[in-house]
């Protein structure tokens, strides 16, 4: 089980890391644009991006 949670997070940073590497222009101007919204915004984005990767998992699993 330890085993599949480091090689989980492995895989969550080895993702989070293509944009800043393959256009890190981009990458900022979205940053950017995240730092300028409320936190209703930033928590429903949070929320919407949790239930994304959950539906994921289930159906993989």
């Amino acid at each position: 089980m330890t085993d599949s949670l480091i090689l989980a997070l492995a895989l969550v940073l080895v993702l989070e890391g293509i944009l800043p590497f393959a256009v890190p222009g981009l990458w900022r101007r979205t940053m950017g644009r995240l730092a300028m919204m409320s936190n209703k915004q930033v928590r429903i984005v949070g929320f919407v991006s949790m239930m994304v990767g959950l539906l994921i998992a289930l159906i993989l699993l």
